[in-house]
């Protein structure tokens, strides 16, 4: 399995209606394209207050290449992007990273 972190800065004010989309839409969509929904966290303590991390993950690099590509292209994405971002982005900038688990670590 191929871990992908994810963190998204969202625009000022933003990081609620962000969360509700990944809630109502975002993580379904995945799910649909075989994408696995790991965890979403949002921070508590320290941090940034306006920051949703998350983990998902693919098979291999090939399959995430493939999934990414059929969920950015898919209509019903493109519509709830459209819907969620008519008063402008939800996402300010967004960082991502390929996780490689250690010889020691629980999830593999």
């Amino acid at each position: 399995m191929i871990h992908e972190l994810r963190i998204y800065t969202a625009e000022t004010g933003r990081l609620p209606e962000l969360i509700a989309r990944f809630r109502n839409h975002t993580t379904a969509l995945f799910e649909k394209h075989g994408i696995t929904n790991v965890g979403y966290w949002v921070n508590s303590i320290g941090g940034r207050n306006d920051e949703l991390w998350y983990i998902i993950g693919f098979e291999s690099l090939a399959h995430r290449e493939q999934a990414w590509t059929a969920f950015a292209t898919d209509p019903d994405w493109l519509k709830v992007r459209a819907e969620t971002e008519a008063n402008g982005p939800l996402v300010h900038h967004l960082e991502n990273r390929i996780l490689t688990p250690t010889d020691f670590s629980p999830l593999r």
